[in-house]
């Protein structure tokens, strides 16, 4: 996990355009930490020397990286942040069994790293317009449709038809919602990148949302389901190919149950 996430932090340092010891603010966000003590957001405080940073764990199953995209923009917002490092990753294969024939083979390892600033640094930067995220354990099976257990069973899905249905909804729910409330449309989306859990969720929601296969960008069929990462790491993979006014939607679900969006503007 460390070692992801410190990797990560490197491959996006050539294009960052401050000194990362001015950041700030470090959120580390996952569902499979290697330390929930000496957290990975403190072992790269350390790798990287970023001495002026509060350091962060957060964890709400594979919503864990939008809620922490909502912690940076409420610590801006409140003038405790200027400059933020977001932290994303997950190690499924540490616990997922490959015996399990419903969801043994759906899983996968991954980080990404974000640098923020509150206010803007270089032209051509994409702009974080909205942040929406929910709890949702009232919902359906809530913690019985997916759950961690670390001393024994590792990742258990029972509720593997309640999950799709609630992820098909919310993913769904979300993404309508956030680009409604900035007053666009669906059909103003230039990409949309749903929740990488498996093909046939992201695909019943672009169908659902009534959008174009080619404006989803997806990674399940190269990297399998990375948890809490997913999302992000499907819109750095596309990054290059994102041009000035493109207009981005993520939307996810998890475990639990919960559930974000983010609306991303270039």
């Amino acid at each position: 996990m460390d070692y992801m996430c410190i990797e990560a932090v490197k491959n996006a340092l050539p294009r960052l355009p401050y000194d990362i010891a001015d950041v700030d603010l470090v959120v580390f966000s996952s569902y499979t930490p290697s330390d929930t003590v000496a957290t990975t957001a403190h072992v790269v405080q350390r790798e990287f020397r970023i001495e002026k940073a509060k350091a962060i764990f957060v964890a709400a199953a594979c919503s864990s990286a939008i809620n922490a995209l909502e912690i940076i923009q409420l610590f801006f917002d409140g003038g405790r942040a200027s400059k933020a490092l977001l932290l994303s990753a997950d190690r499924n294969t540490t616990y997922f069994n490959e015996h399990d024939p419903k969801a043994g083979h759906l899983w996968g390892d991954a980080a990404a790293a974000f640098f923020f600033s509150k206010e803007k640094v270089k032209d051509g930067e994409a702009k974080i317009l909205d942040i929406e995220t929910q709890g949702l354990g009232h919902v359906g099976l809530g913690r019985d449709g997916v759950y961690l257990n670390l001393r024994t069973e590792g990742i258990v899905m029972n509720g593997g038809k309640d999950v799709f249905m609630q992820a098909c909804i919310y993913i769904a729910k979300g993404a309508r919602e956030i680009v409604q409330r900035n007053g666009y449309t669906i059909a103003d989306l230039s990409y949309f990148i749903g929740h990488q859990a498996n093909a046939r969720i992201v695909n019943h929601v672009v169908n659902e949302l009534g959008m174009l296969p080619e404006k989803s960008l997806s990674n399940i069929e190269e990297l399998g389901n990375t948890g809490s990462v997913s999302s992000l790491l499907a819109l750095a993979q596309n990054y290059p190919r994102f041009k000035k006014d493109d207009l981005i939607c993520i939307s996810v679900f998890g475990g639990g149950y919960s559930a974000g969006a983010c609306l991303i503007k270039f």
